[in-house]
């Protein structure tokens, strides 16, 4: 007879008693609930970091595309011998672990370096992963204080991790107001990030010292270098320069095949090692500039060489301009000489300086332009907006907004529910619009009556069909001010915008509903009350408060008329810098606005050829030329909206534009002239990038037709001068679907 008592939990208790013939009763380490496994203890052991440095290196860079920081690596190395002990190679325990980690740092917006403080806090990650631990093994459920875990897994899949970092779930995002206009931002140029490309790291890192009027000379020299190194990395990670297997081989006695030029992969020579090499052809990329013999040389990071541009051939031919100060592919023949170009100046300096001997160029051409996509690492060809594995930028945030991998798909959802039909009222979403106008000169009278015709053809439209926004673009002034010589002073300035605020108070429709940027010009204050009209520094100041407290009253007066009842964003001034940056919904719509007078300094300062001006209908490239053959795939531009302009300047407007266009993106900067012509200030020179290449461009040069283009997904807009000279009085202006990132140029008879 069994004298056991009988547990009325003994048959689903599959843990037995410890001693069943006294009846002791079963010790307190019972399954608990919800079928979890018990936590198994693991015996911790010591790991040097590098005897862990493979696995991680197979786990977050190989697969991951990211790199372990050496302080991150022993921090992972103390870590995995702790929850994982001995078992972590043979059992495989701490591949699976780390392959968790870089999934959790990657959601959580981390950057591509795995360190503290870069986008997401390794410590947190760990924190709340080691809870989530058993038997050196990810356990989806809870944690070991009871709270629900973040690891909810399905199929070795990162369910959700806001908790870590995302700033926000989709409930929260129901909170936020869906209005467009709230998720409009101005960007100041002095706001943006102050970045600078690591060669080393290949990663962009904020520069941490202050900002100053009058930096180290040293400074000089890093903004030159900067934007070589930007460029030198754009062109390596452009597919005519990345060898392959098939290319590496024998090369093809098809000589006359036309696929040649497509399995060729170009080298690029540093101008150090041509030494010794002459008679020999190179492909150089370099700076275009003026030594101090006034001779044109080429220049890099190794040295620089005298160059013969005299038998060279524009690639495309009209296709672009090439000035000092830009840089260029150049492709020819070394030719050795004994002596350097000025000798007396310092001779022969070797490496890292000028070498001997003379490159004769054969073609000449821009370094490609790289799309948006492909510089963010994101995929246009798949609705999902995931970011692709061949790697990128898309985690370095550019505008100081959130980067494209940590807000990029959050804003995605944001902007659907702002611009979904709203089922109750039946009303259809609000478009989109800005108006962009330029040259908008307050002391013409014809000014005045073109803004009173552009805000009244809006302010008969319904609300939805406004545009959100309208730039407006200096110069405000016709003569700089403030700079003596009986020109208009600070107080005749001050009442131009008065006569300004004027008009805007009839139009108090516009004032509520929609936002107005001001982008000033070299004419205005204060940077021309020095440069008397000259080409003053960039990025330049927004045109002080003094001058502007006018419009802002209209713009409180017309606000007050609306009720505390309404909800949505008043509408305001913004008084910006120039450059300037428009954003919408974050990194989805980048719209960068420059004012320069570009296309004439392009015309005065463009190194000419004896090709250039030979028979137009020569061949546009050398087939051996490598620089021909390869700037010829990367030349397209899609024009769009020419059918706008008038037919008097459409064939000569044309041209220009696409040249302006061509040159300015492929050189990735709005300031691609030597500091005498262009002065920069060193240490905001980051702000005229454009790399990663925005969603649209506003180029305001009143010197070129008015334009809207796209080239490399980049759509680039000039709206030319508010009022064009002479002709009967007609307002002309650029009218910019966001969502359809088309631009149209549009004219109304005064």
């Amino acid at each position: 007879m069994d004298s056991t008592p009988r547990h009325p939990n003994r048959f689903n208790d599959p843990i037995p008693s410890s001693s069943p013939a006294f009846g002791t009763p079963a010790r307190p380490f019972r399954l608990q609930k919800g079928n979890a496994p018990p936590k198994t203890s693991i015996l911790p052991i010591l790991l040097p970091p590098s005897t862990l440095r493979p696995v991680a290196f197979r786990t977050f860079t190989r697969k991951h595309n990211l790199t372990i920081s050496s302080s991150a690596l022993q921090t992972l190395a103390v870590f995995v011998g702790k929850n994982c002990g001995s078992g972590w190679r043979e059992e495989g325990l701490a591949e699976r672990v780390l392959d968790e980690i870089a999934k959790i740092w990657k959601r959580a917006g981390g950057g591509v370096i795995v360190e503290e403080g870069k986008g997401a806090s390794l410590k947190n990650i760990l924190q709340t992963l080691e809870g989530s631990m058993s038997g050196g093994r990810v356990v989806a459920g809870k944690t070991q204080d009871g709270k629900p875990s973040a690891l909810g897994m399905d199929d070795g899949h990162i369910e959700t991790a806001e908790s870590l970092g995302n700033p926000a779930n989709e409930e929260e995002d129901s909170k936020l107001s869906l209005h467009p206009r709230h998720w409009l931002k101005i960007v100041d140029a002095f706001d943006l990030p102050r970045l600078t490309y690591n060669v080393d790291k290949k990663y962009f890192e904020a520069i941490k010292s202050k900002p100053s009027l009058f930096p180290s000379p040293a400074h000089k020299t890093a903004l030159f270098r900067d934007r070589y190194n930007l460029i030198y990395q754009r062109l390596l990670r452009n597919e005519a320069f990345q060898s392959s297997l098939g290319s590496a081989g024998v090369p093809s006695l098809q000589r006359s095949s036309s696929n040649l030029a497509q399995r060729q992969s170009y080298k690029l020579t540093p101008i150090a090692n041509l030494l010794g090499r002459t008679g020999t052809s190179h492909l150089l990329l370099g700076l275009l500039s003026i030594s101090a013999t006034g001779d044109l040389s080429l220049v890099d990071l190794s040295g620089s060489v005298a160059l013969d541009l005299s038998h060279a051939r524009m690639i495309p031919e009209d296709g672009a301009w090439f000035a000092p100060g830009m840089i260029v592919l150049v492709d020819g023949i070394y030719e050795e000489e004994e002596m350097v170009k000025g000798a007396a100046l310092g001779g022969n300096t070797g490496i890292g300086g000028a070498i001997g001997g003379q490159f004769v160029g054969i073609s000449i051409c821009g370094p490609p332009c790289e799309r948006r996509d492909i510089s963010l690492g994101t995929s246009n060809r798949h609705d999902s907006g995931q970011m692709s594995s061949s790697g990128g930028f898309g985690w370095v945030d550019f505008l100081g907004l959130g980067s494209e991998r940590a807000q990029g798909a959050r804003m995605k959802r944001i902007q659907e529910k702002c611009l979904k039909n709203d089922q109750e009222t039946m009303e259809a979403p609000p478009r989109l619009k800005v108006a962009v106008m330029s040259e908008i000169n307050l002391d013409n009278m014809k000014t005045l009556d073109a803004l009173k015709k552009v805000f009244s053809t809006y302010n008969d439209l319904a609300l939805r069909e406004r545009p959100q926004a309208f730039i407006l673009i200096g110069n405000f002034v016709q003569r700089a001010i403030i700079s003596g010589g009986g020109r208009a002073g600070s107080i005749e300035y001050k009442e131009y915008f008065d006569s300004l605020a004027l008009v805007l108070s009839d139009f108090p429709a516009l004032l509520q509903h929609s936002t107005f940027v001001f982008v000033p010009g070299d004419n205005d204050p204060w940077a021309s009350a020095f440069s008397a009209g000259a080409a003053s520094t960039v990025p330049r100041q927004p045109i002080p408060d003094l001058f502007t407290s006018r419009v802002k009253r209209a713009f409180a007066t017309a606000n007050s008329e609306l009720g505390a009842q309404h909800t949505e964003p008043a509408g305001e001034a913004v008084w910006t810098s120039n450059p300037a940056r428009l954003s919408w919904f974050g990194p989805v719509h980048d719209i960068a606005v420059f004012r320069d007078d570009m296309s004439g300094r392009l015309r005065r300062s463009a190194v000419n050829t004896t090709l250039d001006s030979e028979d137009p209908d020569v061949a546009m490239q050398d087939p051996s030329s490598s620089a021909g053959t390869f700037a010829q795939g990367n030349s397209q531009i899609d024009d769009l909206g020419q059918q706008e302009s008038t037919k008097a300047t459409a064939a000569s407007g044309a041209t220009m534009a696409r040249r302006l266009v061509k040159t300015i993106l492929d050189q990735g900067t709005v300031s691609p002239f030597p500091l005498p012509l262009r002065p920069i200030l060193w240490d905001h020179a980051s702000s005229l990038q454009l790399y990663p290449l925005p969603t649209a461009l506003v180029l305001a040069d009143p010197e070129a037709a008015p334009f809207c283009m796209t080239y490399e997904g980049c759509h680039v807009m000039n709206p030319g001068r508010l009022v064009p000279e002479g002709g009967t009085p007609t307002a002309r202006w650029i009218e910019y679907d966001v969502l359809r990132n088309r631009g149209k140029i549009r004219e109304e008879r005064c």
